[in-house]
């Protein structure tokens, strides 16, 4: 089995052209602890300091809130976490596609069933779901639509936003690990498979030595249910490693902003992130 100790600095910067009189804000940047990752160390900051809240909301992620009222001309938010991970594993299914529309499961897991507005329904989706489904066991028509994706979606940054939908991420034929994430929910969702978006990191192919700090960016992948949950990563078009860090689930990427807010002043003139990832095991 292997195992990866990784340490993450996410690091948010916002600038604004005036003064911000008071700001509330949430942040999604706290790994899971589950059966295969545990958080091991977490440490928050923010500047200007302000008293910080922690919360568990619906979908399981841990929340920090926090607001500020002095006024401020920019703020930077800091989180350090350390995690163990040996990578998702799961038990093989059987089940058949009679079981998919039971009462009883469509009522478990109608949340991740349900069109939203990143991942509309549509009737082409709806047929080439069918397509697959009409071939193979449930397990095997899941892995065949994370590939379908993966052959449909050519990776360009700068081609879709936060707000850019499945479908028009598919129409335009290529989009970032948040557009294949959503066009695999489409599908999945679309042949009555229960499936969730996930949200993390991901540490970066190539030789890099222990204890090397390099550049690394926030990362999207899929979980769908299939008697068992199956973490699968339709950007890189295989399942879901020791390499990969879960941070949040949700619906779509809505569920799941890694730092979202509201403020009163000066609109916001620059916005930076960066994510540092070291491999210390």
């Amino acid at each position: 089995m292997t195992t990866s100790r990784l340490q993450i600095d996410h690091v948010s910067c916002y600038n604004y052209s005036g003064v911000v009189h008071s700001s509330y804000n949430e942040l999604r940047l706290t790994p899971l602890s589950t059966l295969w990752q545990q958080l091991l160390d977490l440490r928050v900051e923010v500047s200007p300091r302000a008293p910080i809240f922690t919360y568990i909301d619906y979908w399981g992620s841990q929340v920090h809130a926090f607001d500020i009222h002095a006024p401020h001309e920019a703020l930077t938010v800091v989180a350090r976490s350390l995690v163990e991970s040996s990578g998702q594993r799961w038990d093989e299914s059987d089940m058949g596609w009679d079981s998919f529309g039971r009462d009883d499961v469509r009522n478990q897991f109608a949340e991740f069933l349900e069109p939203t507005s990143c991942v509309p329904s549509d009737e082409r989706l709806q047929a080439i779901g069918s397509g697959l489904s009409s071939l193979a066991s449930p397990s095997a028509a899941a892995a065949d639509a994370i590939k379908w994706v993966g052959e449909s979606l050519t990776y360009r940054s700068g081609t879709t936003g936060v707000h850019t939908s499945a479908i028009e991420a598919w129409d335009g034929g290529s989009g970032v690990c948040q557009d294949f994430a959503h066009l695999s929910l489409a599908l999945l969702r679309s042949m009555g498979i229960p499936a969730r978006y996930c949200s993390g990191y991901v540490y970066p192919d190539g030789d890099n030595r222990l204890g090397e700090r390099v550049a690394g960016e926030s990362h999207a992948w899929v979980e769908y249910w299939v008697g068992d949950w199956v973490a699968m990563d339709p950007t890189a078009g295989g399942p879901v490693d020791a390499g990969h860090v879960l941070v949040a689930r949700g619906r779509d990427y809505t569920d799941v902003v890694p730092l979202k807010g509201i403020f009163h002043g000066g609109p916001t003139s620059s916005m930076e992130v960066e994510v540092f990832l070291t491999r210390l095991s």
